[in-house]
């Protein structure tokens, strides 16, 4: 199988509650993988796009349990590295009664912290065609300055290079910090996923942006999300920058926006370039019994590589990824949630989509 996409970060410990209900009351957990990228990497492997897998654990119980759990899910093992001087992160999971969750991470200098720049060749990104990092891995330690070396030299190598910023506050040591590094990594960024909130943390205010629609007729144009994400593309300009962008609405499903430079573009519209303003796409999401949305958004990430590896639409695409974070949330836990290709296809074909929004 050749694995032309890449996923790099952290892989990590999911301690799942008894119930819902504060850290303090909760009785007990259930171990469970996780990390936002592990998760990506994986629901890229459920949905048959299996992509090599960078990241760091320690060489530790939980370490090897990750590892084990990383090749038995079909991922190659060649960048999973083993850190004997480190532990593997934990994050406890805490729900509230609707199934959104907050973190608790105990991450002082663990193995994900001490990613070292270069140990993704120019060789192995020479064969690439996709790389994806989160926004963790910035946080703090080596692993900032390995991430961004990373999707730099992977721009350079001509891989489409996608983006998750994945705000963790208690991460961060301010919010300053968490903009000027983020920042820096969207300039060699082609795709990011954010959630509006994250978005407007990063400085990017949806009143800046231009509000009347250049994309095709119909298309909703007022809407936060929208324009919060133009925002992004226009900070970009022509050259710099995300061309294409997707915000997040948890159970609302989510917008994408992609610029003349995205290849997409112009393949959905069957314009050239200099004929094709902005492109919006806006999917409600599906209805769904939420159990659980721990992971949705890494599933989303996942749904996305795999659309457009697969060469789909920037509309089909989008409702491809809301898919797969509805299905998602419909189990406990984040990777052992992610679904199979088939599970995606039928919640598409069965077309429970979410009723519409109150404007």
């Amino acid at each position: 199988m050749t694995h032309d996409v890449l996923v790099a970060g952290e892989t990590l410990i999911d301690f799942l509650p008894e119930r819902p209900g504060p850290l303090e009351d909760v009785p007990g957990f259930e171990r469970r993988p996780g990390g936002a990228p592990a998760n990506v990497a994986v629901g890229l492997a459920r949905l048959e796009h299996a992509p090599q897998f960078w990241t760091r654990v320690g060489d530790d119980p939980f370490g090897r349990y990750l590892e084990s759990t990383l090749s038995d899910a079909g991922l190659p093992t060649r960048f999973v590295e083993r850190d004997a001087d480190a532990k593997t992160t934990l994050a406890f999971v805490t729900h509230d009664e609707t199934g959104d969750r907050e973190f608790s991470f105990y991450r002082d200098r663990t193995a994900d912290t001490r990613l070292e720049p270069g140990r993704v060749d120019d060789a192995t990104l020479a064969d690439l065609e996709w790389v994806h990092a989160g926004g963790v891995t910035l946080a703090s330690g080596a692993s900032r300055e390995a991430t961004l070396d990373l999707l730099e030299r992977a721009s350079a190598a001509g891989c489409t290079t996608s983006f998750d910023p994945n705000f963790r506050p208690e991460l961060w040591p301010d919010a300053e910090t968490f903009a000027r590094v983020v920042r820096d990594a969207l300039a060699h960024v082609d795709v990011c996923k954010a959630t509006v909130e994250e978005l407007e943390r990063l400085g990017f205010e949806a009143g800046s942006a231009s509000t009347e629609s250049d994309s095709e007729p119909g298309a909703a144009s007022s809407s936060k999300s929208e324009a919060i994400a133009r925002a992004v593309l226009e900070d970009g300009g022509a050259e710099d920058g995300p061309h294409t962008v997707f915000v997040t609405r948890g159970g609302e499903g989510a917008v994408g926006l992609s610029s003349p430079r995205a290849p997409w573009t112009t393949a959905d519209s069957g314009s050239t370039a200099a004929e094709t303003d902005l492109r919006l796409v806006d999917h409600p999401g599906f209805d769904v019994d939420v159990v659980d949305t721990t992971g949705a958004g890494d599933a989303f990430v996942a749904g996305v590589i795999a659309g457009l590896r697969d060469d789909r639409s920037l509309e089909a695409t989008l409702a491809f990824a809301n898919a797969v974070a509805a299905t998602t949330t419909t189990g406990t836990g984040a990777m052992t949630a992610l679904p199979t290709r088939g599970a995606v296809d039928s919640i598409i074909e069965d077309g429970t989509e979410s009723p519409p929004r109150d404007s």
